[in-house]
């Protein structure tokens, strides 16, 4: 049943609705990784700006630009594996708009849903970002530690985040903030699985920033097919 959610899901990805999420997301994302790189780049270009003398070889006044230029590198290739988290929060704002269209499409007989304020969303998609960055990282030591284990780790952990997180902002919209929590305990296992399915993809570069919208858009069958509203 979770993999006839996720196919339902899939089948409405070129909805107008999902790819305007999916851009106004993606573009926020790669606004915020540039910004944060170039000025990476340039606080320590202007921190090592000065000229530095070599016994033997003398003053040498191009290490600012070669050390700002080299962080500004370390930052891209670092924001690949951060990008996915960001990419998350930043289309958290607007997974609103991914429940309404396919309750518009699948459900139409509910009635309007309570619609989740854009503070709300915002205070959420943050606080995600926190976790599931906080959580990953202290989950490398682990990796580490048990090299053979660490891909089941990884998307058990995952798993676990991204499924509570999706079905409770798609049940938030239905049964308010405690509602939503209490039928996330009551179907934790199935939401764990669905939520495992949605991060195996994570690891797939690009795939990955599609994950968001495909996961709310499935947690939304799911949420309708185990509350039966």
């Amino acid at each position: 049943m979770i993999f006839n959610d996720f196919f339902r899901a899939l089948g409405q990805m070129a909805d107008p609705r999902f790819r305007r999420v999916f851009f106004k997301g993606l573009g926020l994302t790669l606004l915020l990784l540039f910004s944060l790189s170039w000025g990476l780049s340039w606080l320590v270009g202007f921190a090592s700006s000065g000229p530095v003398v070599l016994p033997g070889y003398g003053e040498i006044s191009w290490l600012g630009d070669l050390a700002g230029w080299g962080s500004f590198l370390v930052f891209l290739v670092l924001s690949v594996f951060v990008m996915p988290a960001v990419a998350v929060s930043f289309i958290g704002l607007f997974l609103d708009q991914i429940a309404s269209a396919v309750e518009d499409r699948h459900y139409p007989h509910l009635p309007s849903a309570r619609p989740v304020k854009f503070y709300e969303s915002a205070r959420d998609a943050v606080n995600f970002l926190g976790v599931i960055i906080a959580a990953n990282l202290v989950a490398v030591v682990l990796y580490v530690m048990f090299p053979p284990v660490a891909p089941f780790l990884f998307f058990a952990l995952n798993g676990y985040l991204l499924g509570r997180e999706y079905f409770q902002l798609v049940a938030m919209r239905r049964l308010g903030r405690q509602g939503a929590k209490a039928a996330w305990k009551r179907h934790k296992g199935a939401v764990w699985g669905a939520g495992v399915l949605m991060a195996l993809p994570l690891t797939v570069p690009l795939l990955n920033l599609a994950i968001p919208i495909l996961g709310v858009a499935t947690f939304t069958h799911l949420f309708h097919r185990l509350e039966r509203l």
